[in-house]
């Protein structure tokens, strides 16, 4: 019996505890899928959107300055990522349809930091659309290298 009550109570006290922490290791994996949700939020128009530099070789040597001067303070100077923002990188900004980053850019994501662009030139703006996907996933790619 006083065994019982004894875990009754260590249940009771150590019960939140136990659930914060399952929660905080969990939140890891939520909180990197959340700060990429805006692109899976993309109206369908501005994610139909096509790049017009698309075959602009040289726009992702343009994007790349516009990124050292405008992103890279955040994103990381490699865009890998940071504490302040996720990496361009991921699969998930790599797979993105060329609107649905034009459109990211564009508007922010002023409730986790992402400043609104809207202020740049369209083009710089597309600029920087090309160099974030000529970047690829793997860590080693030539980012100012045209996508294949």
């Amino acid at each position: 019996m006083k065994s019982a009550i004894a875990l009754g109570i260590a249940l009771l006290f150590l019960g939140p505890a136990l659930a914060q922490t399952e929660k905080e290791q969990s939140g890891g994996a939520a909180k990197k899928e959340s700060s990429y949700a805006e692109l899976a939020q993309t109206p369908e128009k501005a994610r139909n959107r096509k790049n017009p530099l698309e075959g602009d070789a040289e726009a992702p040597a343009a994007g790349k300055k516009l990124f050292e001067r405008h992103c890279a303070e955040c994103h990381g100077e490699d865009a890998a990522g940071s504490p302040k923002a996720p990496s361009l990188r991921a699969a998930a900004v790599q797979k993105a349809a060329p609107g649905a980053l034009f459109w990211v850019l564009s508007n922010g994501v002023v409730r986790r930091g992402m400043p609104v662009w809207s202020k740049l030139p369209e083009a710089q703006r597309w600029q920087l659309v090309r160099y974030v996907q000529s970047l690829g996933a793997a860590a080693n790619a030539d980012p100012t290298s045209p996508p294949r």
